[in-house]
């Protein structure tokens, strides 16, 4: 995996787009699921902090033929206070965002931390798709986060709920393996 920087702006958008597209044929299917059975989860990471997973959302059965854990990392600019819940209640329509990127499988999204950091834990089929997601999804981050607070780490070969049950299974996969903010230590 490279350095972490968004794509170039059109290729981003474009690839948006097609996601955002591709998204209403999944809803007609009726392949997304909000699975509820890891909702008010708590993960404790590396830096000390910790997040609640308000929400899941999965595709089919979220589980990935080629997989990787994805976490991804911002602060939202101007969100204080009773801004996140209204924030959370909102970002379900951001779905349209990430589902039908190619390799999506699943998505535990976690309220903002002590630190005011929102984050996302996906399983995503295949390496190179995650990154190629994660560099396009900054475009859109990039209006409405803190400049300089989106970051993301991509594990080959590892499913997430693997990485949630045995946090140390996931050291030394990640480039930027001594970045705490996305090291999982353990779940409660």
């Amino acid at each position: 995996m490279g350095e972490q920087r968004p794509l170039a702006p059109g290729e981003a958008w474009r690839a948006v787009a097609s996601c955002f597209l591709a998204t209403f044929a999944l809803l007609v299917r009726h392949r997304i699921r909000l699975p509820k059975e890891r909702v008010r989860m708590r993960l404790r990471f590396a830096d000390g902090t910790w997040a609640r997973v308000y929400r899941e959302t999965r595709l089919g059965s979220g589980l990935a033929k080629d997989p990787c854990t994805l976490v991804v990392s911002f602060r939202l600019r101007l969100v204080r206070g009773p801004g996140h819940a209204l924030f959370r209640a909102e970002s379900l329509l951001n779905t349209p965002l990430f589902v039908g990127f190619p390799g999506f499988t699943s998505k535990l999204w976690l309220a903002h931390d002590e630190r005011d950091r929102y984050r996302g834990v996906y399983e995503w089929d295949n390496p190179e798709r995650a990154e190629h997601y994660a560099r396009s999804l900054w475009r859109v981050l990039a209006l409405v986060s803190v400049p300089g607070s989106i970051h993301y780490a991509v594990l080959p070969g590892m499913r997430r709920d693997d990485v949630l049950a045995d946090p140390g299974l996931a050291e030394g996969l990640a480039q930027d393996d001594t970045a705490a903010w996305w090291r999982i230590k353990s779940t409660a």
